[in-house]
């Protein structure tokens, strides 16, 4: 794959192979940040996992750094007025469920009480594929729809291992202060250490590397987090 011009000045800034301190990386991905917009900062966290670990969970940064998102309630009743209250912005039962179906998707995260997802797990495959369906690991699937809110607004965020044992998170900005983007990055990998597999052997995390939206991926010692 060919890159710009921008990209091939960026890669001349740093090290390829060299393993950079937390606070050096996050230094390397800011100074080579190129683009006319807010970059987003990733961090890439390959694990060491066999076929049967499963590492999916959520957690809320210290440091925000995105817009509020559009976060929809499927509720009735006492819940759906609960929902409506803590700021939802989409509220509903039967009628946002036939709505999806006709194609709209204009929200960021739903949420579920455990009563209605008899008739959303019909909506599977269409919420399934893009991340959207409601699921109790991830909290969003509770009867306390008032905190699941709440935690949603303040940037609780999901993090799921692929089928290649690789966990990819938006963990900031490029403007942010790099101070910030430190503390994200160690609090979730701390939260990613938690949930070591216990019959797992040998090292669990293999590899980090951050990167900014246009940027080169930048690798960290494993140790320093």
């Amino acid at each position: 794959m060919k890159r710009g011009k921008k990209y091939q000045e960026a890669l001349k800034k740093y090290d390829r192979v060299k393993l950079y301190t937390m606070d050096e990386a996050v230094s390397k991905v800011k100074e080579m940040a190129f683009a006319k917009f807010d970059e987003a900062v990733e961090v890439s966290v390959n694990l060491n996992l066999k076929k049967s670990h499963t590492i999916r969970d959520t957690l809320v940064l210290p440091n925000q750094f995105a817009e509020g998102k559009k976060i929809l309630v499927f509720a009735k009743g006492d819940k759906a007025q609960e929902a409506k209250d803590a700021g939802a912005a989409f509220v509903g039962d039967s009628d946002l469920i036939d709505k999806i179906k006709g194609g709209w998707l204009d929200f960021d995260v739903a949420v579920a009480t455990p009563d209605m997802m008899k008739d959303v797990g019909r909506l599977g495959p269409i919420l399934g594929r893009r991340g959207l369906m409601p699921n109790p690991k991830t909290q969003t699937v509770t009867t306390d729809v008032k905190g699941a809110i709440a935690q949603l607004q303040q940037g609780r965020v999901e993090f799921r291992a692929d089928k290649g044992g690789i966990v990819h998170l938006l963990i900031g900005k490029v403007s942010m202060d790099a101070e910030k983007i430190v503390e994200n990055v160690r609090t979730f990998v701390t939260e990613l250490e938690k949930r070591r597999p216990t019959d797992l052997k040998g090292d669990y995390i293999k590899t980090i590397a951050l990167s900014s939206t246009m940027g080169p991926g930048v690798k960290v010692q494993v140790k320093d987090n």
